[in-house]
């Protein structure tokens, strides 16, 4: 091949990427699972995609070699949505010269999300300095698969790393405040105000499924330190 050139999509663009974004979902089965959606649904999100709040690159060839899309990435806030590489472009170094192109857009870091089967594209993530961050279920992706969070922690890892330890504590926050409210609205409808252990336990044993290196032990003695503190808070027994 002649040359690879790196530019912004525009929206002339948008109809050749969804055609490629097809063509890679397909090609790597069964390491990605299947599109759920068939090409003119692909075609018409594609085509809604709002170039001025999304960041979209496209890998080129040259002009001696007609031009033709071989790749691109989509980068939102900080997090790279898509990396997708033409199946017959595959092992040219595309994939890599997109992900450089992602570093320096975001130097501060970012994440992606990366079906937990696909072991290629996981392997190629690690050997450009990408890690592993968090597993779970797959239940908020569409196709219910498990996925992994990666990151690239950017020229500065641990601020990176805090800033998203800051975010989770964030939610946590939230989730806390939700809990006393809720707390506080049922004791209004307990005749029995004593605490159920079996419950709490269940409740432990149900956590520990979606933290499983936490325990259910772990998770139990802080099951019981929330409950313990939203009963107080709440001014409850």
């Amino acid at each position: 091949m002649e040359q690879v050139l790196l530019r912004p999509a525009t929206a002339l663009d948008l109809p050749d990427i969804a055609e490629l974004h097809v063509r890679v979902r397909e090609s790597a089965y069964p390491q990605m699972p299947r599109s759920l959606h068939p090409l003119p649904e692909v075609r018409s999100w594609v085509g809604s995609w709002d170039l001025r709040e999304q960041e979209v690159w496209v890998a080129a060839a040259g002009p001696g070699d007609g031009g033709a899309l071989l790749g691109y990435a989509r980068v939102h806030g900080d997090w790279l949505d898509d990396l997708y590489v033409d199946p017959e472009a595959a092992g040219q170094g595309i994939g890599s010269t997109l992900l450089d192109l992602v570093k320096t857009l975001r130097p501060a870091g970012f994440c992606l999300w990366v079906f937990e089967s696909n072991v290629p594209a996981r392997r190629f993530y690690e050997r450009h300095g990408l890690g592993d961050l968090e597993r779970t279920d797959g239940d908020a992706n569409e196709e219910k698969e498990p996925d992994v969070r990666m990151a690239w922690p950017g020229a500065r890892p641990l601020e990176f790393l805090r800033g998203l330890i800051d975010e989770v504590d964030e939610q946590l926050g939230d989730l806390l405040a939700r809990r006393v409210a809720l707390t506080r609205a049922v004791q209004d409808h307990k005749h029995d105000t004593r605490r159920d252990p079996a419950r709490e336990r269940a409740i432990a044993e149900a956590m520990a499924r979606r933290a499983p290196e936490l325990g259910v032990d772990r998770l139990a003695r802080i099951v019981d330190a929330v409950i313990t503190e939203s009963l107080d808070a709440a001014g409850g027994p």
